[in-house]
Parts: C-alpha cells; sequence; structure tokens
C-alpha cells in the first residue's frame, strides 16, 4: 500500500526558497541519501526517513551514483521506496544524482567525459525506475577532460530530458564561471552549486558564494554539520559508535582534539543562549547568507530531522554572536 502523505506539509510557505534566477523553489532543508541508504542499512529506518522528512515538506532527495555502500546501493534503495510508497506524489519530489566520482572500473567509469556522465545517468535512472531526475550534477571537476566537453555532456543531458535542471559540485569560483557561460552559450543554465560548507569549513566565503549570487545560481551546501562534529555528539569525548570512532570515513579520532572539544562546547554555550542546539545554530548560521538556497542534511533517525528543521526558527545572527563564532573558529 502506497504512502499517505501528510496534508499539511505544505502549511508553511516559508519554508521554500526560490533556487538562483530560476523558476524553482527548494526547501530550506532538503535529505540527503548519501550515508544510512547502502545495503547495510537499516531499510525500514531509511524508509522511515523518507517519507517522514516528505510528511514534514521536505520535497528534495539528493543521491549521487555512487552513493551506498556499495556504489549504486542508495539509488536502488531510494527507487525502491519510490516505487511502493511515492509514486503518486512523483511530481512532488525534486529528486538529483551525481556523477563525477568513481563508479566502475576501467577508462570510462570517472571524472567529466560525455562517455562516463551520460552512461552514469542511464544507469542512475535505471536504479530508481525514473524516466528522469529533476537535477543532475558533475560532481567533481575534471581537470584532463575539457570543460567544454563536460558542460556539452550536461546540456545534451537536459535537452533528452534526463534532466530538467543540472548543476555543478565541489567546482571553485574561476571554474564556476566558466563553466556557467559555456551553458549559457548551450542554452542550458547552471541551477545550482553543491560546495561543502560549515563553520569549520569557510572557503566558500572568499569567492563562491558571491559569484554564485552574482551569477543566480542556488547554492546547497553539503556536509554542514562536518561530518556529526557540530552537534552534541562530540562535546565531551569520542563515543565509540560515532563517526569519529570508526576507522573508515572522513572524520578523524585525531581531528577531534581536546583543544577542539573545549572550542565547540563554546559554541555550544552560544546556541543555548540563542535558544537552539549546536546542530541547529551550525544549520541557521550558514542559511543566513543570501546565496544559500537550502542546506542539505544527512540523518539516521527521523528525530534528527525535527531537530535540524527547528535551525529555522531563527537564522538572524546579532554582531556580537558573529564576532564571537568568528573569534573561536579563528584559530580552528
Amino acid at each position: 500500500m502506497s504512502h499517505e502523505a501528510s496534508p499539511t506539509r505544505y502549511d508553511n510557505s516559508a519554508f521554500y526558497a526560490r533556487c538562483g534566477k530560476s523558476g524553482l523553489k527548494l526547501p530550506r532543508v532538503s535529505l540527503g541519501l548519501w550515508h544510512n541508504f547502502g545495503d547495510g542499512a537499516d531499510h525500514a529506518v531509511a524508509r522511515e526517513l523518507v517519507l517522514g522528512a516528505f510528511d514534514r515538506g521536505i520535497t528534495h532527495f539528493d543521491l549521487a551514483n555512487n552513493y551506498g555502500p556499495p556504489a549504486g546501493a542508495a539509488e536502488r534503495c531510494f527507487g525502491e521506496l519510490l516505487n511502493k510508497d511515492l509514486k503518486a506524489y512523483r511530481d512532488e519530489l525534486v529528486i538529483s544524482t551525481k556523477a563525477g566520482y568513481w563508479m566502475w572500473n576501467g577508462p570510462y567509469g570517472d571524472w567529466g567525459s560525455r562517455k562516463y556522465l551520460i552512461s552514469s545517468l542511464d544507469q542512475s535512472l535505471k536504479r530508481m525506475g525514473l524516466d528522469y531526475v529533476d537535477i543532475f550534477y558533475h560532481h567533481r571537476p575534471d581537470p584532463e577532460t575539457p570543460l567544454e566537453e563536460t558542460m556539452g555532456a550536461l546540456a545534451d543531458i537536459v535537452r533528452q530530458g534526463k534532466a530538467l535542471y543540472v548543476g555543478l559540485s565541489n567546482y571553485r569560483a574561476a571554474e564556476t564561471r566558466k563553466a556557467a557561460d559555456i551553458l549559457n552559450k548551450l542554452g542550458v543554465r547552471c541551477l545550482i552549486h553543491q560546495p561543502r560548507y560549515n563553520m569549520l569549513d569557510r572557503w566558500v566565503e572568499e569567492e563562491l558564494l558571491g559569484t554564485l549570487e552574482e551569477l543566480g545560481i542556488g547554492c546547497i551546501p553539503f556536509s554542514p554539520l562536518a561530518q556529526g562534529l557540530l552537534s552534541a555528539r562530540y562535546l565531551d569525548g569520542i563515543p565509540e559508535d560515532s563517526r569519529a570512532a570508526k576507522p573508515e570515513g572522513f572524520l578523524k579520532r585525531e581531528y577531534v582534539t581536546v583543544e577542539r572539544q573545549a572550542k565547540l562546547r563554546e559554541l555550544n554555550e552560544l546556541a543555548k543562549a540563542r535558544a537552539q542546539s549546536l546542530s541547529q545554530m551550525a544549520l541557521a548560521w550558514i542559511l543566513r547568507q543570501r546565496a544559500v538556497t537550502s542546506v542539505l542534511i544527512g540523518a539516521s533517525r527521523i528525530a534528527q530531522v525535527d531537530d535540524n528543521l527547528g535551525a529555522l526558527s531563527r537564522t538572524d545572527f546579532s554582531e556580537g554572536e558573529q564576532s564571537k563564532i568568528d573569534a573561536l573558529l579563528s584559530a580552528w
């Protein structure tokens, strides 16, 4: 039996923001399927996350060809959920996927060639049981493939009806400007950019955010909580079931030093003074940026989604709060 979505899911119209200078609106908080949707994940929990997010007004679900593990597993999991529970709501969903990192062996399963991008998207559509995705990203710049080839493939993907919009991820400001110019000349606008951005990794502030705002390109940062570091999980140590305690992954145990935990506790006290959790304040701090359309969260349980949505209750920061945050993070 398919899911019957909550009738109140769209009650808050302020929950949606226009993506750059396009006609597309995205929820201010979107759900990423990078973790917790692989073959080893609890698919009952995955189902609860996706359906619960949709019932709360989250219409945008973000994937990539290599999400899992193994690569492709997250798209298969999401495709099963779509077919079983959300098929009737397809036109209410914004589904995105990407290609640009390793997906299969040999010379055609990585980077940014026309061969790879079009083949990868065809595979992604089959895994999810879709005729098209709403947004298709090039996942990272390719230093060896001409940008004209990569952007030409994206433009053709839109013309073929396999994606409604295209975007970039992990591109620097100058690369973004050049890619957007090529796409414009081909008659296809770059809709959105997905960079890594959080309180502890602010590289986008130097040039990229201003470039995106100037070009009318939306921005949806990933890893907004720095792999969970900007949460209450690491205030007093490294829990044994946490990401930092595991040998694999991007957050390493040696990164969570005693000195950094002390700074996290100070940030947590500032969040408390704002009547927010540390996670909520970290998300609100990103959403305060005019160039940011949405923020991409990950979750392992629906309670985390609810906590993250609480960030929207206050996204303004006083000069004093911002100065304190800058001072705490200046020597991170």
